[in-house]
């Protein structure tokens, strides 16, 4: 049954000029898969080390601490200005070969392409996090912060309990649209081979000349994850809403 509905898929495809002809090849279609499958990995694991990373970014920025804010500072700003992909192969080929130097060769190295991507996307993402949250914490009221400080709260428990659960709620859309563009900067890992979904694509639209069926597939592909990912995002928003705080 279902390769008679692929068949009638492909030759439907092929009446408008589309040729997906390659889904009948088992050894293509797996690496597509596997592809998606990667990306999918790259998503659920870049996606907490962003929010866990720009929390943190954004704890040290409203620190009052010169000393721990200043170089989160310039973190933040070196990354929100430079291109994700330059930070990608500085990080796989500067980096990641001054670690092989130093543990004794590639071999010794155990920081694959993979990690390089989760590292990269994640860390990336993290400074815009940071910058939103930072904005919330700062919007939250001076008197709610004064009223933790004089029922014997410290700075951490301030932050912990009071400012970041209610920074949280007012970033939520901009944290949601930073997870949106994390999505979609899963492709550059096809820039140092990772097999996710675009390199799996191009690995086959160099053998059929049939991009533009895979550039369909890939677009909805992605559509269809950070359609979920939204989705997600306004959910939360509704169950975390404060009502008469405005967030």
């Amino acid at each position: 049954m279902i390769d008679a509905a692929l068949q009638r898929f492909i030759a439907l495809a092929g009446s408008v000029g589309l040729h997906y002809d390659f889904l009948l090849s088992g050894t293509e279609v797996r690496s597509w898969l596997a592809g998606m499958g990667t990306t999918l990995l790259l998503v659920v694991l870049a996606i907490p080390l962003s929010l866990a990373a720009g929390i943190a970014f954004a704890a040290a920025l409203t620190s009052g601490r010169p000393w721990l804010a200043g170089p989160v500072r310039a973190y933040v700003e070196l990354t929100r200005n430079t291109p994700t992909l330059v930070q990608l192969m500085f990080a796989f080929f500067a980096l990641n070969m001054l670690l092989s130097r130093g543990l004794g060769g590639a071999a010794h190295n155990p920081f694959t392409p993979f990690f390089w991507v989760v590292a990269v996307t994640g860390l990336h993402v993290a400074a815009f996090h940071a910058e939103a949250l930072r904005g919330g914490i700062e919007a939250v009221p001076a008197p709610l912060v004064e009223a933790a400080q004089a029922t014997g709260f410290s700075s951490l428990e301030i932050l912990r309990f009071v400012t970041l659960p209610l920074a949280l709620r007012t970033a939520l859309p901009a944290l949601v649209n930073n997870l949106v563009n994390l999505v979609k900067l899963t492709t550059i890992g096809s820039a140092i081979a990772v097999g996710e979904v675009t390199y799996a694509s191009i690995m086959i639209w160099t053998q059929r000349d049939n991009v533009l069926e895979l550039m369909i597939g890939i677009l909805l592909f992605f559509g269809l994850i950070n359609l979920t990912v939204s989705r997600i995002g306004c959910l939360v928003e509704r169950r975390l809403a404060v009502p008469g705080y405005g967030a």
